[in-house]
């Protein structure tokens, strides 16, 4: 094997002369070196652009939650709530009760998501450090006057006001209401809270959610003192997920009423679901894209081997037996597409390390949360790329070989 690779490392590199098939085979392996850095490129701003939502998203939804498999609510009561606050791996416990709600302001009106947390809800997720405008105030005081953390989108579209003496009307349907009745009080429980700060994460969470004091909530649908629709829970620093949240379901397993544990990837499955499939249709898009750049590498071996005929002639009358001549020209493939996808690597790597650290490539002037796009590279996106770019282009140069007529 090492004369085979000799005479193909002679073919690709000689300087002697400058033939037509010389620079088609250069040109190949430039398809193939863009296109293996176009692949690490495009999957790392995808894996970047990945984190950045999962991450807003873990800012509004908290590491696991624990929610009634049958009904809207349950109390604390109904499991071993001591238990489930010193359970290994589990730092912090948030009750929370939502519910779907109208709110009006100066005649303007949204239909939201409302949250009603607690005071440690904070802690579980970050959401007073993404404050946009105002301050994360619950309650103002006591006798409660409740606050709103409201999404950005729904603060603009009801014109509120931080300073405003104007409180928001909250209406929520009353409990077993068959039908709307003649007035709002007979069809809604209505309640009063003040905007206190609003929030930009993810344009889904902007336009939905607004979050206020659980008391509020439970006020409004007669809710019992330790009666709530789920319970957050945050995790301790190193613990993991799959194995906390085993343990909890374990000890729900005891509760008086049917409750499920999901992590985040439960609480949004839509998301992940199309995330995982739109990384999958990126590797067939630019496998697609790599089998057509292996095209100009069938086209330059097809002409070596025409071009060569009196060299195979003369290999032939050496000694050389037509497979061995077959492995000289496969050599010189497997040299071009090696040398193309590690410099193809190589590049990628660079390009995205220059984003990383001076993000060359801006976002936009709109109201982003990051400036530049994110970039997040995988060791496993290398490793998948060259397996692919190389399997790719061996079954292409293979097939052209032994296709190849070799007198």
């Amino acid at each position: 094997m090492k004369l085979e690779r000799l005479i193909a490392a002679r073919y690709l590199f000689s300087g002697k002369q400058k033939s037509v098939v010389n620079v088609i085979s250069w040109i190949s392996l430039a398809g193939l070196l863009v296109s293996t850095a176009a692949l690490i490129v495009v999957l790392s701003v995808y894996n970047g652009i990945g984190d950045l939502t999962r991450s807003l998203f873990s800012t509004f939804d908290p590491e696991l939650l624990i929610e009634p498999v049958e009904g809207k609510t349950f109390r604390t009561s109904d499991l071993d709530y001591r238990q489930l606050l010193q359970t290994k791996g589990v730092s912090t416990v948030s009750q929370m009760a939502s519910e779907t709600a109208w709110i009006t302001y100066a005649g303007n009106q949204a239909i939201v998501d409302l949250r009603g947390v607690d005071e440690g809800y904070h802690e579980l997720t970050g959401l007073d450090t993404l404050i946009s405008d105002g301050q994360y105030v619950l309650r103002f005081s006591d006798p409660p006057v409740f606050g709103l953390i409201v999404g950005g989108d729904i603060y603009y579209n009801l014109g509120m006001r931080l300073l405003s003496n104007t409180p928001a009307e909250v209406l929520i349907p009353k409990r077993g209401t068959t039908s709307l009745g003649h007035s709002i009080d007979e069809a809604f429980n209505v309640g009063y809270a003040y905007p206190a700060a609003n929030f930009f994460i993810q344009q889904d969470i902007d336009q939905r959610y607004v979050v206020t004091h659980i008391d509020l909530v439970r006020q409004l649908m007669h809710y019992a003192p330790d009666e709530c629709t789920s319970l957050a829970l945050k995790l301790a620093p190193g613990a993991k997920v799959a194995k906390v949240k085993r343990a909890v379901s374990l000890l729900l397993a005891s509760a008086d009423v049917p409750l499920v544990v999901k992590d985040r990837y439960d609480q949004q499955p839509l998301y992940f679901k199309i995330f995982r499939s739109e990384r999958l249709g990126i590797y067939i898009i630019l496998s697609l894209i790599i089998l057509i750049s292996t095209l100009s590498l069938v086209a330059s071996l097809s002409l070596l081997i025409i071009n060569k005929r009196g060299d195979v002639f003369i290999l032939r009358s050496m000694g050389m037996t037509p497979r061995q001549i077959r492995r000289s020209f496969f050599a010189e493939g497997i040299m071009i597409c090696s040398i193309a996808v590690v410099a193809g690597l190589l590049l990628g790597f660079v390009v995205c390390y220059l984003q990383q650290q001076f993000g060359i490539v801006r976002m936009g002037d709109g109201n982003f949360v990051v400036s530049a796009f994110p970039v997040a590279m995988r060791a496993v996106d290398f490793l998948i790329t060259f397996l692919l770019v190389m399997c790719i282009s061996t079954f292409a140069v293979g097939l052209t070989v032994h296709r190849a007529r070799i007198e």
